[in-house]
């Protein structure tokens, strides 16, 4: 195994930890939303989307730490291969993989939960249309 080896996962993992920034920064967007809607007018299904947005937040925060670990022990991986210890790099480019794989588990967890997410809401505007345009308090 090369340096180089390792070196080619810079790129994927580094946009990887991009997409989940981008994923934190929009789940607190949601939540300052939820706060100031819940602030204004108490709906049922502020309640359900309060909960998920908390597992939300748990597993960014797993993907996150584990995408980080993952670039790290890349990182290291290509030190000891750059010191000439191929099987410590090699076993450490094998671990951070490992993290990869994990960090991508929580994402696709964290990506069934935002489908979830978005049912509650399409719920709710469902049960408002068929409830002839009025939520309680007679907001439209």
């Amino acid at each position: 195994m090369t340096l180089t080896t390792p070196a080619l996962l810079f790129p994927a993992i580094s946009l990887l930890l991009l997409a989940y920034t981008n994923r934190f920064l929009v789940l607190a967007q949601l939540i300052r939303k939820l706060a100031d809607e819940e602030r204004t007018q108490h709906q049922e299904a502020n309640a359900r989307q309060i909960l998920l947005l908390r597992r939300r937040i748990s597993l960014t925060k797993s993907m996150q730490l584990a995408g980080v670990l993952s670039f790290l022990l890349c990182t290291l991986s290509m030190f000891a291969l750059f010191l000439s210890l191929e099987l410590t790099g090699m076993v450490l480019f094998g671990i951070s993989l490992v993290a990869l794989s994990v960090s991508l588990l929580y994402s696709l967890w964290e990506i069934q939960i935002s489908t979830n997410a978005l049912n509650v809401q399409l719920q709710d505007v469902e049960e408002l249309l068929h409830s002839g345009g009025t939520r309680r308090g007679g907001d439209a």
